[in-house]
């Protein structure tokens, strides 16, 4: 029974619901039903929570693929960005960001957690809010807020900036852009994917419309999705649908979140203040027209510009590391010689692991290792797919 006295259980009792996605989990069997093998990937950590969580590709016939992207903005993070933050601490000046990016570490494997007990000057934040509200009340120091995020986190940092930050507050940006990174991966050929499940929270921002050209000039089936079970098959369904028809389309699957034009507002405070220039994803490659660099009107807020940084470019791994294959989506995390070994979430080494959206990190919270994930899927074959369907 659910309690209809909670309208969010109500609600989610509908994206889990068990019945359903057996229903579903047999169309996606009929549908792939002699297609050739089909990578669909999406650039979302959450995605890629629902989709380990809840086992879904257990599910999937053996000729569909889903692959997690570079969705996790702290894996993405140029090494080149912390160590220049890891710096400006260890110089005396206090630089303020988020949980996760404070453990990330840079090309020297030093994080601003490991430099705080060096004696650096790091403070964690739950939001921008809270780093503005921090330097106003210490005027008398200088405060660094590294900013790390997509096109979700980014509107914040840019409304107060056009609002007016403290005179000792500034802003190092290492904020991406993701409907290029989707363009540059859909073109890709070593990666060769054939669909994608774009972003739900980040498409709320930029909208349907922002990866229209990315579309056209690739010809991909591309779904938003919501970050429920069922939002995730049914998006699985509408792209196996698109493919079996020979028509690819641009289909809205979050319709209770994602609109054609997105949210203006945040999108009009992002271009008063940021640039969109070519921008390196860690792991990836410099991916054009995707990094959020402060305007030159706003160079008094720019961290980069008052203290000589140089943009984000750096990249690194631990050796024998394989985050950067992990990132792009090639392997999964158990294919990597550290993966719960030296390498766990209470010793993350590399930033798949680190990240609280990284796939290393998600696949390790929830326990899956090699031998889970074989077990799931020769469950999922005996039963046709129609029976398996782990923890709903």
């Amino acid at each position: 029974m659910v309690d209809s006295a909670d309208p969010m259980k109500a609600v989610l009792s509908r994206y889990r619901d068990p019945a359903l996605a057996r229903k579903l989990v047999a169309r996606i069997w009929d549908l792939a039903r002699d297609l050739p093998k089909i990578r669909i990937m999406h650039v979302c950590g959450t995605h890629e929570w629902t989709i380990t969580h809840w086992g879904i590709r257990a599910l999937l016939p053996d000729n569909i693929e889903v692959r997690g992207g570079p969705g996790c903005p702290v894996c993405i993070t140029p090494a080149s960005d912390i160590d220049v933050a890891v710096k400006l601490a260890l110089d005396g000046i206090n630089v303020l960001t988020y949980g996760d990016v404070s453990r990330a570490k840079g090309s020297r494997m030093i994080s601003l957690e490991d430099c705080a007990a060096d004696g650096g000057k790091v403070g964690v934040v739950y939001s921008f809010m809270d780093a503005v509200r921090i330097a106003s009340s210490n005027p008398d120091s200088e405060y660094v807020f590294l900013g790390a995020g997509f096109e979700t986190t980014a509107p914040t940092v840019a409304y107060y900036i056009l609002k007016g930050l403290p005179r000792n507050l500034k802003v190092l940006s290492a904020h991406r852009y993701v409907p290029p990174a989707v363009g540059f991966l859909a073109e890709s050929e070593d990666l060769e994917i054939d669909a994608f499940i774009n972003p739900g929270h980040a498409s709320t921002v930029s909208g349907m419309r922002a990866y229209k050209p990315y579309f056209d000039k690739c010809g991909k089936p591309m779904v938003f999705a919501g970050f429920e079970p069922i939002d995730v098959l049914v998006a699985i369904y509408m792209i196996l649908k698109q493919l079996r028809e020979n028509v690819p389309r641009m289909e809205n699957e979050y319709v209770r979140s994602v609109t054609w034009e997105g949210n203006l507002k945040a999108q009009k405070a992002l271009q008063e203040v940021f640039d969109f220039e070519d921008g390196y994803w860690r792991g990836v490659a410099i991916i054009p027209a995707s990094a959020m660099n402060l305007k030159e009107k706003f160079s008094q807020d720019d961290a980069r510009r008052v203290y000589g940084l140089e943009r984000g470019g750096g990249d690194y791994f631990p050796q024998e590391a394989r985050c950067a294959e992990i990132i792009k989506g090639i392997i999964n995390p158990p294919d990597c010689p550290l993966y719960m070994k030296a390498c766990t979430p209470s010793t993350p080494i590399g930033p798949p692991m680190v990240g609280l959206e990284g796939t290393c990190r998600i696949w390790a919270q929830n326990r899956i290792l090699v031998k889970d994930f074989r077990c799931m899927s020769e469950a999922c074959r005996i039963n046709h797919g129609t029976k398996y369907v782990r923890r709903l």
